[in-house]
């Protein structure tokens, strides 16, 4: 199976959160564990998913989830009503480039060169 193998199943997926119920921990900094990566799926609304280093901002939606490399801090931005969940995986969902045909923010998206590993701030996740 490969990452971009419509097999791939996330081992984990967070409850659906609304503005009024998404927990602080996403709302601030934060990063997955070495080897997991985040899908952060937007059900109703819109969110901002901003990146730390280097800084970079991206409006997600029903139509355009984001994909979230492992150990990059990064939080949730929301300003309005919104539904959102986030599902984890043990390789990239879309892979390391955003598929022909496809509206996805990947870690293609973020420059390899500029993502945080080993001893970065930030809390993590999953």
């Amino acid at each position: 199976m490969t990452a971009s193998s419509s097999a791939l199943q996330p081992y984990k997926t967070t409850p659906v959160f609304t503005e009024e119920t998404l927990p602080e921990a996403i709302r601030n900094e934060h990063r997955t564990k070495a080897g997991t990566w985040g899908l952060l799926r937007v059900l109703q609304g819109q969110v901002t998913l901003i990146f730390i280093d280097p800084r970079r901002e991206f409006v997600v939606t029903r139509d355009r989830p984001a994909q979230i490399p492992p150990e990059d801090t990064h939080f949730v931005q929301v300003k309005g009503p919104m539904q959102m969940q986030i599902e984890f995986y043990h390789e990239a969902p879309f892979g390391d480039a955003s598929p022909t045909g496809r509206n996805i923010i990947t870690s293609a998206d973020i420059p390899s060169s500029h993502r945080m590993t080993g001893a970065a701030s930030g809390a993590t996740t999953a």
